[in-house]
């Protein structure tokens, strides 16, 4: 891995944040590539979306819908270790996702005067399931277990048909975690025509597609490589997404004291993801980070995918990063805005507290980041590329939105006509004021005895 050296330097928050390794992602490209399919999937509906499965996939799927009984089929075929591991992972999720559910609250301002707000859920939402160099059934479990807490009335999943399926059925792991999760609505279709199809929904070509395919959807959640988030993107003016998610990554703030094989450990375990992972060590220690180094060294060849580790781990994106001290650890750290920040240092509690920008913490060292990819409870559908600056991520909140509900009585409004009125008038909007003062006044155009009307009215 590359070495940044940030000791000795006082850099301005512009040059920290410049400093941070990041991938480099050929977005204007993707987007020449996939604007075309976009608008073949809104025109021709599903005929569109066989011909790009056979195209992308290499497996033209007879039901673009899965059919109910092939769902319920997987889940008697599955293994029952990994049932078992499904099943703990989600009654673990369900248990953090029923506390996440915000309440409704309403503020008495003065007598007959209330703002209330509403959490309503999203009616319908398409959760997209990646596949690609691996099987992601925890992605199912992540999407659809925090949109079933806010109490989505409608979910539909769109994965890739499996390629070694000559049914052109998803992967069955993937089928039979739906079918635990009670969801039927399963579309073997990948990449960004599913995010077409959720988009704009799709009209059948097959009779077994019926008349309509899927309907569209009000959101899009759920991550996948370069193409399926540029589609999100370019679909984002009118349905809603979560993220435009780029390359999944780690950073660890580590210091003398932690183990190294632990810490290179869980930098190839995110560089095993993707030739675009992102592997980050912040340490103040110059003998750790060169242990570090000698531990990726025998690690690496001997990893199952050495060769898309060994990419990941010596791209632009990847690095150990030398700081003079713990504070600069965490300021780098802080630029840096991992999706995943462990925490491996002495009073991880005092730097856990500091931490301002990560998708999620990992304190200490018996929790690494696969803990959370898998059954800790939490989510791991996360904001990358810095982007945990400004956003979070996925939860109960992803599938809801707030209301506000506003009642005044008469009197409420009373009190505040005037003002409301000067408010109005002085943004040169007088009707507006004008609404308000209807309800008081004879005539709110007469401003000839607008202020005597207004008097009488009790309102100065």
């Amino acid at each position: 891995m590359r070495i940044i050296d940030l000791r000795g330097q006082k850099l301005s928050r512009a040059e920290l944040l410049a400093a941070m390794p990041r991938a480099a992602m050929g977005t204007s490209e993707a987007t020449d590539l996939v604007r075309p399919i976009l608008d073949d999937v809104k025109e021709r509906g599903a005929a569109a979306l066989r011909d790009f499965e056979e195209k992308f996939d290499h497996v033209r799927p007879a039901n673009l819908r899965v059919p109910k009984e092939a769902i319920q089929a997987a889940l008697t075929t599955l293994d029952p270790e990994v049932r078992a591991a499904i099943e703990e992972s989600v009654r673990r999720a369900r248990a953090v996702a029923a506390n996440q559910v915000p309440k409704d609250f309403h503020t008495d301002l003065a007598p007959g005067a209330r703002v209330a707000e509403r959490w309503i859920p999203i009616q319908r939402v398409g959760l997209y399931v990646p596949g690609g160099k691996a099987v992601y059934p925890s992605s199912v479990i992540m999407n659809a277990v925090p949109a079933q807490a806010a109490g989505v009335e409608s979910l539909a999943i769109a994965t890739p048909p499996a390629r070694d399926n000559e049914e052109g059925l998803p992967n069955k792991t993937i089928l039979a975690t739906c079918a635990i999760l009670g969801v039927d609505e399963v579309y073997a279709v990948g990449g960004a025509q599913a995010i077409a199809m959720f988009a704009y929904g799709a009209k059948g070509s097959e009779p077994q597609d019926g008349d309509v395919l899927c309907d569209p959807v009000d959101k899009i959640t759920g991550p996948g490589n370069i193409f399926v988030a540029t589609a999100k993107s370019l679909v984002s003016a009118f349905v809603g997404i979560d993220a435009v998610a780029g390359p999944t990554e780690i950073g660890i703030i580590a210091d003398k004291d932690a183990n190294p094989s632990l810490l290179a450990a869980d930098l190839i375990g995110q560089a095993e993801h993707d030739e675009l992972a992102g592997s980050v060590l912040f340490t103040d220690s110059e003998e750790l980070a060169a242990k570090v180094q000698e531990n990726l060294n025998y690690r690496v060849p001997r990893t199952e995918h050495a060769e898309r580790v060994h990419t990941s781990l010596s791209g632009t994106q990847s690095a150990i990063v030398l700081t003079d001290g713990l504070d600069q650890s965490i300021d780098a750290a802080n630029a840096y805005a991992a999706e995943h920040l462990e925490i491996q240092t002495a009073n991880a509690d005092e730097v856990v507290k500091r931490i301002k920008n990560a998708g999620a913490i990992f304190r200490g060292p018996y929790s690494p980041v696969p803990l959370g990819d898998y059954m800790s409870g939490s989510n791991h559908v996360l904001p990358t590329g810095g982007t945990a600056r400004f956003a979070a991520g996925l939860g109960v909140h992803t599938f809801m939105k707030p209301v506000e509900v506003i009642e005044y009585d008469e009197e409420g409004l009373k009190e505040l006509a005037a003002r409301i009125n000067a408010f109005a008038v002085s943004e040169d909007l007088p009707a507006h004021g004008e609404c308000v003062l209807s309800r008081f006044v004879k005539d709110p155009y007469d401003k000839v005895t607008l202020d005597a009307q207004e008097k009488e009215a009790g309102l100065k």
